[in-house]
């Protein structure tokens, strides 16, 4: 028995380690044999505990690997490694474990904890916990922390209550049940800890222990697939011993979470090459009798499972979950909802009933979905030629009041579901000024708005004045930012002469009072008031707060001055009304009017309120605007 073991681990160590070497030299990760004493490990090569070996105190130091979506970087985390010093502020038992309604309430606090400092005091809470309860939090931990392939505070790993917890699941590791053993080992490889700390090593031993022994469900086993794949990739030894495991079981037996715990580990990566097509087919037949008792989370999980095992030939299963969706589209989170739009997008299916009920809850969260979810309703919408009236112009709607949430991607496909229909929400025009004023360009959709049919449409109504300046500013959008366009043009009978009006305009008024001071200080500034022109309009329907004239030496004209103008100014005089009430971040019609007017030739010098408010004096105040006006001059007397 001890030879066939011996033989064992000598094939782990070749086959399964391979992809993380040590730095240093460090013992084998599988020559680690846990004795009748949690504390004392035997090592293989060197036939001593592990007290005295010294290879196995190596520092390991911080691995810089090429990292793929199944190879993250890991990192050593001393809390798994030299824990001696950890000061231990609760227990793990498995005499007298927490009641279920005790571990239902824990799991219940642990996901309302929204940082891992809460986590940690949740911890301290606790003075006795299981083990699936100890792996659940670090679970957490994990969710919070994983960014990417790595951890967005790595410090952590170092907290004497991650360290205090990892040294008790090292210790403990022969006494852990199954399903605390797995999990906890899942979590480490999302905590990217490095596969040869002594914690890794323990829980990966054990675990070919219980493998062995044939000791774990098919939900254990799905849990242990995952975290060897993540740490070995699919060619791992024993996450193949793991699926030989699954496989004793037909699919029939199993309920319904090991079903969607399978086809979740098949989807990351298990499955290549047409690898396990039988037992696949297998698991389709079954899951068709029993999606009528799925979850919302089930459904969305096995459908993006289908997309990404891309198995075309379960048509009927995917008919299946679509009737089962269609009970659960208000119950959906949006990411869920985005999951199951998405796979019917994939596999080219839409229901009847689905989509009356996508009718009925679209126009109700259109407003609070997430910007990505709204995106998917709509290119879902387009993709199935499906037109809904009542979805369009919600999303319409709630696009004018959010357009900022958008990516550039997003815009694209929320407005070809529009054109695609030939569909005109009543808001055509918010929405495309809505566009432009976050540098999203419809060019595909703006020869329908400038056609003499849209625009006879709009006489009459009260918003035509608002809608025709939104439309020439579309217009200057399309000369100015997107000169590759070749479509219908707006006629000049329909331009404003400028966005300035009372009432909505498409310009932010100046604050009076703030001008009234700048003004002062140009006059302080300039000597005179006559060098420079206030509230100006320009033959581009934009007024100018100030406007200053330069000849070609720089110096400043009179405003009056018509002739041998070499440049222009523009002093944006920048109120409080002009920035977003949380942030200093500008408007969407004033972003663009500083943008425009740098692209028509005028140099655009921004006056905000929050920096002149500031100024304590009137000298101060005139050094400040000559800074402004002419950062590269030194002003000696004017």
């Amino acid at each position: 028995m001890a030879l066939k073991l011996i033989q064992r681990l000598v094939l782990f160590r070749e086959f399964r380690i391979q992809r993380y070497p040590p730095v240093g030299s460090v013992c084998s990760l599988t020559s680690l044999l846990s004795t009748s004493g949690a504390s004392r490990t035997l090592c293989i090569p060197c036939k001593t505990t592990r007290q005295g070996c010294r290879k196995l105190h190596s520092h390991f130091g911080l691995r810089s690997l090429a990292t793929t979506l199944r190879e993250p970087l890991f990192v050593t985390c001393s809390s798994v490694g030299l824990h001696r010093d950890s000061v231990l502020q609760f227990r793990l038992t498995q005499l007298h474990r927490p009641t279920a309604a005790e571990e239902q309430a824990f799991q219940q606090h642990l996901g309302n904890c929204s940082s891992s400092r809460h986590v940690f005091r949740l911890l301290h809470s606790v003075k006795i916990m299981s083990d699936t309860m100890a792996a659940a939090a670090l679970h957490r931990v994990a969710d919070l922390e994983q960014e990417g392939n790595h951890l967005k505070d790595p410090t952590v790993l170092e907290t004497d209550t991650i360290r205090s917890l990892c040294f008790q699941l090292e210790q403990d590791s022969e006494r852990l049940t199954e399903a605390g053993l797995v999990s906890a080992l899942l979590a480490c490889t999302r905590l990217f800890l490095d596969p040869w700390s002594p914690l890794m090593v323990r829980l990966v031993s054990e675990s070919q222990k219980r493998l062995d022994r044939g000791q774990m469900s098919v939900g254990q086993l799905c849990t242990l697939g995952r975290a060897m794949l993540a740490m070995e990739g699919p060619d791992c030894v024993m996450l193949e011993q793991v699926m030989e495991e699954i496989q004793k079981q037909g699919p029939a037996q199993w309920s319904l979470a090991d079903l969607i715990a399978v086809y979740r580990l098949l989807q990351d990566g298990v499955c290549k090459d047409g690898k396990y097509g039988d037992l696949l087919n297998a698991m389709h037949t079954h899951a068709v009798t029993v999606t009528s008792r799925m979850s919302p989370a089930a459904v969305s999980l096995l459908l993006s499972a289908l997309v990404a095992l891309n198995q075309t030939q379960a048509m009927p299963l995917v008919i299946s979950l679509c009737k089962q969706a269609v009970r659960h589209v208000p119950h959906f989170s949006d990411e869920e909802l985005t999951l199951v739009l998405g796979a019917l997008m994939h596999f080219g299916h839409s229901d009847h009933y689905f989509v009356e009920a996508m009718e009925r809850y679209v126009p109700t969260m259109a407003f609070t979905f997430h910007s990505e979810t709204v995106t998917k309703v709509m290119q879902f919408y387009g993709r199935r030629n499906i037109l809904s009236p009542s979805v369009f112009d919600a999303v319409a709607e709630s696009f004018v009041y959010r357009a900022d949430d958008y990516s550039t991607g997003q815009v694209a496909r929320q407005i070809t579901a529009f054109g695609k229909l030939g569909y005109l929400p009543p808001n055509a025009g918010e929405l495309l000024h809505s566009c432009t004023l976050v540098e999203r360009f419809p060019v595909n959709f703006v020869s329908k708005v400038f056609s003499r049919y849209f625009l006879q449409q709009l006489q009459g109504k009260t918003s035509y004045r608002i809608v025709l300046a939104q439309l020439t500013q579309l217009y200057m959008t399309m000369k100015l930012e997107c000169p590759f366009y070749e479509g219908p043009r707006l006629l000049p009978q329909y331009h404003v002469k400028s966005f300035l009006t009372s009432g909505r305009s498409l310009e932010t008024a100046v604050d009076v009072h703030l001008y009234n001071s700048v003004k002062t200080g140009l006059t302080d500034l300039f000597g005179a008031r006559s060098y420079f022109g206030s509230k100006v309009l320009t033959p581009y329907s934009y007024t100018l707060d100030v406007e200053l004239k330069l000849d070609e030496d720089g110096y400043v004209l009179p405003a009056s001055h018509i002739d041998d103008v070499y440049k222009r100014i523009a002093l944006c005089i920048d109120g409080e009304k002009r920035f977003t009430t949380n942030v200093r971040q500008l408007l969407g019609n004033e972003s663009i009017k500083q943008r425009h007017l740098r692209l028509l030739g005028y140099e655009v010098v921004q006056i905000p309120y929050y920096e002149f408010e500031k100024l304590p004096d009137k000298t101060s105040v005139v050094d400040y605007l000559h800074h402004k006006i002419f950062p590269h001059s030194y002003r000696l007397s004017w």
